[in-house]
């Protein structure tokens, strides 16, 4: 699509604020992602972002989409294959087979669902093993689920499949819930939801779909329980592939080491959202939101210099 002036990796909230603002400041951009709205799509219910009393992750992606669709900004569904540097510019490699050449680059990929590393896990994924409660919930109207995670991921997501499934095991390594008390509550008074403490799963059972789980400790006398769909909300990492390609400096976990303006150790790199070190890893949508501008209004300063 030629040379352009900023390309913005990852269109979760991060990439879609900074799209949003790089068109504001009329900077000459694209914006690649697979995904619009990111890990956020997957959020049952928000409650803390400003404006909205409560709403989807699915329906907020979407109205930040919205905005960057009434903006014209120009966008490809895609992922990023390879980045290299040519002279002061980089070269970037889609998978739909495009290149695209751009003076500076805003890395928003957050983050990607943390797995068991079970056995079979990867065999039974849309057959019973989900990491998306508002994505796969309804495929498990008055069943049996169980819920991995004790954080505020999974404490939503059991809440939401509640409403739908007739029992939720929720399923926790530690002896008590973290993460908002508001939830915590709310499945503490939930008959449909039965936290199973200190414990987790060793083994998924089923060849063609998922038929039950086989726990390491017992829980009311035994450690098999048959399910139907299971749910895992056990946080999420940074895709290291494009920090690798690029030899960005990161921390001990893989997140993009960033100053204040969101560059990285990379002239003409800056990273934004939760693949970063900032905003004291609260990663949040607002903070990530918070970085994308940020992020471009440096670009935008760099651009003109």
């Amino acid at each position: 699509m030629g040379n352009i002036d900023l390309c913005i990796i990852g269109n979760g909230p991060a990439g879609l604020t900074a799209a949003i603002y790089a068109a504001r400041y009329g900077i000459k951009q694209v914006l690649v992602g697979d995904l619009p709205g990111g890990l956020m799509t997957s959020s049952h219910k928000i409650c803390n972002y400003p404006s909205e009393k409560e709403i989807s992750g699915m329906e907020l992606s979407q109205k930040m989409v919205d905005q960057v669709n009434f903006l014209s900004v120009p966008q490809i569904m895609a992922q990023v294959k390879s980045i290299s540097k040519i002279d002061d510019s980089y070269q970037l490699d889609l998978s739909n087979g495009e290149n695209i050449i751009a003076k500076t680059i805003l890395i928003a990929t957050g983050t990607k669902h943390r797995h068991l590393n079970l056995s079979r896990e990867k065999e039974l994924i849309g057959k019973g093993v989900s990491y998306c409660a508002t994505c796969d919930g309804m495929f498990y109207k008055n069943k049996v689920v169980a819920v991995v995670g004790g954080s505020d991921s999974a404490n939503t997501s059991s809440l939401y499949l509640s409403q739908v499934a007739n029992m939720v095991y929720q399923i926790y390594r530690k002896d008590a819930l973290r993460g908002e008390t508001a939830w915590i509550n709310q499945i503490k008074n939930n008959q449909k939801v039965k936290v199973i403490y200190n414990n987790e799963i060793t083994e998924l059972i089923g060849e063609e779909k998922l038929l039950a789980i086989e726990l390491k400790n017992e829980f009311e006398g035994k450690t098999k329980i048959i399910i139907d769909g299971l749910f895992i909300e056990i946080g999420s990492e940074p895709d290291l592939n494009l920090s690798k390609q690029l030899n960005l400096k990161t921390d001990k976990g893989g997140y993009i080491l960033t100053n204040q303006d969101q560059i990285t150790s990379q002239k003409g790199v800056w990273a934004a959202g939760d693949i970063t070190t900032n905003s004291n890893s609260f990663r949040q949508i607002i903070t990530a939101c918070a970085e994308g501008a940020i992020a471009t209004e440096n670009i935008f300063k760099f651009l003109n210099k």
